[in-house]
């Protein structure tokens, strides 16, 4: 990259997707915005997800729906969360579990694992599946991470149960995106890895956990909820102006507090710690 560019600004190509069906509430359309930057610095992929504002590849991105503005950004308080008494139990199932934190990489127990798990999806909850190649993933999730870019791979049993796709960020770590086994649901591996990456953020100083999107009433995002305390940002606002982040309090509190977990709860005082590898 040229020494002069401001990184805040860098070159890209932006454009807009047409409507589609919109995954998360029926009877609307969703539209996206694109800019594809082949060198982010971490000073502009902080700046954006801290905006509201996603990365997978060398495309960060945030909904533009026209007369929707429905699809929120959400983070944890990582040096304030303490974990529920159901994710106490959840760190002590995964007492087995090891833990590598890498660069990302592809492998063929990548593609297998990660196209088991949408099959699985597929038939238990209606999802779009078609197996992924190996271009696609390593342009997913491979491709633009750069020297901020970090998987995190789970074993148990010898054998590779989950992935999660992360960014290290100025003040935090973004959520990307986990897949895991499905014969290891039992382990609520979602809920495991949002724990190990609050205690990754705490090692490393940093304050926030961006979860992405949360949408009112979507069952989808109902695990983001079970994290507090966290904060909301209900725009998109420029570079050129601060994000406005406000404590956040789901609709369901009560429910929240009182319902069953599920095997869908994904990525959370006593954090795991990696088995294998270095912390960064």
């Amino acid at each position: 990259m040229n020494p002069l560019a401001d990184p805040l600004h860098p070159e890209s190509t932006d454009f807009c997707t047409l409507d589609y069906p919109c995954a998360y509430l029926p009877d609307r359309n969703a539209r996206m915005l694109y800019r594809y930057i082949r060198q982010a610095e971490p000073e502009f992929a902080s700046a954006v997800i801290r905006r509201g504002w996603r990365r997978f590849g060398n495309y960060f991105f945030r909904p533009v729906c026209h007369g929707c503005n429905e699809c929120k950004s959400l983070r944890i308080d990582a040096e304030a969360y303490r974990p529920s008494r159901s994710q106490r139990r959840v760190i002590r199932k995964n007492a087995e579990t090891e833990i590598l934190l890498r660069s990302p990489t592809i492998t063929p127990a990548h593609l297998q694992l990660y196209n088991r798990y949408h099959q699985w999806k597929a038939e238990k909850d209606g999802w779009k599946h078609r197996e992924i190649n190996e271009r696609e993933y390593y342009e997913n999730f491979v491709e633009g991470a750069h020297d901020f870019g970090y998987e995190v791979l789970y074993f148990y049993d010898d054998l590779l149960v989950g992935v999660d796709l992360i960014d290290v960020l100025d003040d935090g770590i973004s959520a990307i995106y986990f897949f895991y086994d499905p014969d290891y649901a039992h382990l609520s591996l979602g809920t495991y890895s949002l724990i190990y990456q609050v205690g990754l953020a705490r090692s490393m100083g940093k304050r926030w956990i961006y979860l992405g999107y949360w949408v009112d009433g979507c069952k989808a995002f109902a695990y983001k909820e079970r994290f507090p305390p966290e904060e909301i940002l209900e725009d998109f606002p420029p570079l050129e102006e601060a994000p406005r982040w406000t404590p956040f309090t789901p609709p369901n509190m009560e429910k929240i507090l009182t319902a069953p977990k599920t095997t869908e709860e994904q990525h959370a005082k006593t954090p795991p710690q990696s088995k294998t590898g270095d912390p960064l």
